[in-house]
């Protein structure tokens, strides 16, 4: 029992950390003044020193190689995987250099990781997939 509310505290974290970044980053109407590139950098800062996750890292890795990380952190839950990906997919379609592009891969990937992890359709998540499908 003590385990299971161990895990349930890291999900809960995680979620809680990604939820922050994404707020700080794209929250308000004062945050558009923000440049993209100040904006990945402190989605990478932010998970580096919160949950030790490396997002240099994890966005040069295939499919799998990313679902085996992603795995490897105690509280990445479908829910959490896809505020990531979210994150990701807003800078992504934010960005105008030729990082935009790789954001955007990548958020895909995730969106698709999820719906192989998951155990519920959800129209919002196949929206988000069509619109960055468009996009690339």
């Amino acid at each position: 029992m003590e385990h299971r509310d161990y895990i349930i505290r890291e999900i809960e974290k995680i979620g809680a950390i990604i939820s922050a970044i994404r707020r700080k980053l794209f929250g308000g109407k004062d945050n558009m003044a923000v440049v993209i590139n100040k904006q990945a950098d402190d989605i990478k800062g932010e998970l580096l020193n919160e949950l030790n996750f490396d997002l240099d890292k994890f966005m040069n890795m295939n499919s799998n190689e990313s679902d085996e990380y992603l795995n490897s952190f105690i509280g990445f839950s479908a829910e959490n995987i896809e505020l990531l990906a979210e994150c990701l997919s807003e800078v992504g379609f934010n960005d105008e250099s030729d990082n935009s592009e790789r954001y955007l891969q990548k958020a895909l990937m995730l969106y698709e990781i999820i719906n192989t992890k998951s155990k519920t359709f959800s129209f919002d998540r196949e929206h988000k997939m069509v619109e960055i499908k468009k996009h690339l």
